[in-house]
């Protein structure tokens, strides 16, 4: 089986040409306009986005910023005159009652 086989037979059937069916690199680009600020955070906040980054080939910053902008969307889309979770009221906790032995 050395021999290359070809297959010259049949005809071949060539593509039609699409012209320009590529966007233009203006509409490639998905930057968002950004602020820089500085942030103090936890080492234990910075060390988990690190690491979660490195899991995914991504950048650590770039995770952060896509967890704010998932929050303000989450805030904003809220209904009006809700509460956002975290200051609506909590339950209260009672413990349990003890039962006493019946004599």
């Amino acid at each position: 089986m050395k021999n290359k086989i070809r297959y010259t037979d049949e005809p071949m059937e060539v593509g039609r040409i699409i012209p320009n069916f590529l966007p233009p690199p203006d509409k490639l680009v998905f930057k968002e306009d950004a602020v820089k600020v500085t942030l103090s955070l936890s080492t234990r906040s910075v060390h988990f986005f690190k690491s979660e980054a490195a899991k995914h080939g991504v950048r650590y910053q770039r995770m952060i910023r896509k967890l704010l902008d998932a929050y303000v969307d989450a805030v904003r889309d809220a209904p009006k005159g809700s509460a956002p979770r975290v200051e609506q009221a909590r339950a209260k906790y009672r413990a349990p009652r003890q039962r006493t032995k019946a004599r």
